[in-house]
């Protein structure tokens, strides 16, 4: 037969380096006998090849694998690789001594360990699976725990820019109504300076204006006036004696009469 074929190996018991008998129930090979290669290999093996290479060699390459490791490494550890260590050991075999046969595919079903073995690692996994389950809560409660640190702190600083920005807010209106103040003051003081100014100014160009009016014919003029505005009228006899100063008028001396 040179189409492709799977080939069932059934019931293969082995012992593991520690001495305990395990069971491989099946064990299936996919094969397939290349056209060119089937008259040397049917002449070689006869029709009956697939005995030779296949079912023994599966039997062998197991008993191989189980005596050069434990319980734990055949059922647990190793059990992952053991489809793909089979059918690299057989096809490198077979491509020395009969070329042709192609091994596709080689599937292994779990062994059959002792009872009591088996409720051990039934255990095992049980216990396993409760310690997977507490590592995974155990993470969840972190994570959320974590979580709410992060959604806290989130919130802390969300509060703080709140109150620094109502805090950065309330030193800007402080230091506008400073400023105002200031410029009001500012102004007040440039009024009341501006009014002193004016008024001295005022007062000078006033001073200036009677510097300029007080010249001695003005001063004259005003002592004139003033004899003129207190001069009496007397009615009698005798007319009362007359002073006159005359130091404004520019003359020398007075001038006293008498009636």
């Amino acid at each position: 037969q040179v189409t492709i074929q799977t080939d069932k190996v059934t019931n293969i018991p082995c012992g593991t380096s520690g001495g305990t008998i395990i069971r491989f129930d099946n064990v299936e090979v996919v094969n397939q006998l290349s056209a060119d290669a089937a008259h040397a290999i049917v002449k070689n093996y006869t029709v009956n090849y697939d005995k030779t290479w296949i079912y023994d060699k599966i039997h062998h390459e197991i008993n191989q694998f189980c005596s050069r490791n434990t319980l734990q490494e055949v059922f647990i550890d190793k059990f992952d690789r053991l489809d793909e260590i089979l059918t690299g050991t057989l096809q490198n075999d077979i491509d020395v001594y009969a070329p042709g046969l192609m091994i596709i595919a080689i599937r292994v079903t779990k062994p059959r360990i002792p009872q009591d073995i088996l409720k051990n690692y039934e255990k095992i996994e049980a216990e396993k699976t409760r310690l997977k389950i507490a590592e995974q809560t155990q993470r969840l409660v972190e994570k959320e725990a974590e979580t709410e640190r992060k959604r806290a702190v989130i919130e802390a600083d969300k509060e703080a820019m709140v109150a620094a920005i109502h805090l950065n807010r309330t030193l800007a209106e402080k230091l506008n109504a400073q400023r105002i103040a200031t410029i009001d003051n500012e102004i007040q003081l440039a009024k009341v300076k501006a009014e002193a100014d004016a008024e001295l100014y005022r007062a000078k160009k006033e001073a200036e204006a009677n510097m300029l009016r007080l010249t001695p014919e003005y001063l004259q003029l005003e002592a004139y006036r003033a004899i003129a505005n207190n001069t009496k009228i007397y009615f009698g006899e005798r007319i009362p004696n007359i002073f006159l100063d005359n130091s404004g008028a520019g003359t020398d001396g007075a001038l006293l009469a008498n009636p």
